[in-house]
């Protein structure tokens, strides 16, 4: 338990009463616990201020989003108190505050009979959660993109992410070079193909949008009871971003057929059938409001996000395993190996996926 716990619970404005906290979910960045007095519970998080070094841009970000999406879905006919997520202020009435030292807190009123799933239990489930990640992008449609901050520089940057992977294979940091020659080679074939979706923006053929860039099937919450979408979480990567971060990152994490840290290989493969089942829910979501360029780079965002987080898994491997939480020797090398994999699997099934995307947006 964090021995600041105490003292930043008691700067929120809680109900009276005994409180009690605990170690919660199993997130990769940032340290959180489940706050609970009398009735009431709570998300109270510490933004890992690594990953995240300026925090307050973070949280600006998320206030000013939550708050238009609030709106948004009042409009609509919604609640707002359960489908997006209610910062709970301070008693000097902020939305976050510090532990002594320096670290940045936070808290969210937690949604109740709402369950989160690691991997898709069923085809359904995955389905509905590409509706609610398409309904996110729909809903901040009306959002002016460019005034969000860059809360991690370069995050979906993909020719960036090359560079930094190239930077930690020449630092060697962590003396692992030697063992990762076929992995290095892999990354390299695809020096050129990096740049597709930047390059699409630059020349004006896909607009910037709000972006959620961190669309794995457990960043949403599901209705215990329907199964349904209620709400996207961990907005820390909203920020301005491309259609195709969302949908890829969605495709590369939740169509695999094993978990992103499998170690046998064999295991890791593309499910076409849950391409499709997540592209028939997204566009859906989305409601139309994709240009045809989009909905044509959508195959390209599936395969560039996966290529870019298996980069990123890599060079975190090569700089001694800063930025991911790692549980055992090699893990974030194990990460790095599905990802590639599967960027395997989806060119062997290329065609697939682009007639699948146009009969879905149809």
């Amino acid at each position: 338990m964090n021995p600041h716990i105490e003292n930043v619970v008691m700067q929120f404005d809680l109900p009276d009463g005994a409180w009690t906290a605990e170690p919660s979910g199993n997130g990769h960045i940032n340290e959180t616990y489940l706050v609970t007095t009398g009735e009431k519970r709570f998300i109270l998080q510490r933004v890992n201020g690594y990953v995240f070094p300026k925090p307050e841009d973070v949280m600006d970000n998320i206030e000013r989003v939550t708050a238009f999406l609030k709106a948004q879905i009042e409009r609509e006919g919604g609640d707002p108190a359960r489908e997006t997520l209610t910062l709970v202020k301070t008693h000097r009435g902020e939305c976050f505050t510090y532990d002594r030292e320096g670290g940045l807190w936070r808290m969210y009123l937690f949604v109740e009979d709402t369950v989160s799933c690691d991997l898709p239990d069923t085809p359904a489930l995955f389905e509905l959660s590409g509706e609610a990640f398409g309904k996110f992008q729909r809903q901040m449609g009306g959002f002016p993109a460019d005034s969000l901050h860059e809360t991690i520089h370069d995050f979906h940057n993909t020719p960036a992410r090359y560079r930094q992977l190239e930077d930690a294979i020449a630092r060697n940091e962590a003396g692992r070079l030697g063992s990762v020659a076929a992995e290095i080679e892999f990354c390299r074939q695809y020096e050129r193909e990096v740049h597709a979706l930047l390059d699409a923006m630059e020349a004006g053929e896909i607009p910037l949008r709000v972006t959620h860039n961190d669309t794995k099937l457990n960043n949403v919450l599901l209705d215990r009871q329907t199964g349904r979408g209620v709400c996207v979480i961990d907005l820390d990567t909203v920020m301005p971003g491309l259609a195709a971060y969302d949908f890829g990152d969605s495709i590369r994490f939740g169509a695999s057929t094993a978990a992103e840290d499998e170690q046998n290989l064999d295991l890791v493969s593309c499910d076409m059938n849950l391409f499709e089942i997540y592209t028939k829910g997204y566009t859906e979501g989305c409601a139309g409001s994709l240009t045809e360029k989009e909905i044509r780079l959508m195959p390209m965002g599936a395969k560039l996000m996966t290529l870019e987080c298996g980069m990123r898994f890599l060079a975190d491997y090569l700089n001694g395993d800063k930025y991911f939480r790692v549980h055992r020797e090699g893990h974030n090398l194990d990460r790095a190996r599905t990802q590639f994999k599967l960027v395997r699997c989806m060119e062997e099934s290329w065609a697939q996926m682009a007639d699948i995307v146009r009969h879905c947006a149809q």
